[in-house]
């Protein structure tokens, strides 16, 4: 299973604010640090505001902060939040149906699968995340000298 790249953003944000300590990085520095663009990273912040896992603050002394929900939050949950949970594959959509939608046993097989990989990151939290060697990594993210 590949994940979509705001799922992938979206862990690796809330990993970084867990590691921020007093500091309060913006959404910009998060999307610089990261080297993805602003537009996605906001979309990524925005809906991790929206699930109560990050505070926003704008202007002056503003940033972002991880909640303690967010730093208690399983990882299978941020991963079912922003992959969905529709079925790995479409049987049913697009201008061809599968003719083999009505008896297939591959699509309740890959649905199994799917479970299964959301089950085994159930236990893990963001906290868990960013214990060593990963955390001391993620401070360093970002401030790499400018060639």
């Amino acid at each position: 299973m590949r994940l979509l790249r705001s799922t992938d953003l979206a862990l690796r944000v809330l990993m970084r604010l867990a590691m921020a300590g007093p500091t309060t990085p913006t959404t910009r520095d998060v999307a610089a640090a990261m080297e993805v663009p602003y537009t996605h990273a906001a979309k990524v912040v925005a809906e991790l505001q929206h699930m109560g896992l990050l505070d926003a603050r704008r202007g002056r002394g503003g940033g972002l902060t991880l909640t303690e929900k967010g730093r208690s939050a399983s990882v299978g949950e941020v991963v079912r939040a922003f992959e969905g949970d529709g079925d790995v594959v479409d049987c049913e959509g697009g201008a061809t149906p599968c003719p083999l939608s009505s008896g297939c046993r591959l699509r309740g097989a890959l649905r199994r699968a799917q479970e299964t990989f959301f089950a085994s990151l159930d236990p893990l939290t963001i906290a868990d995340m960013v214990a060593e060697p990963t955390g001391p990594l993620l401070l360093g993210i970002g401030s790499r000298p400018a060639d």
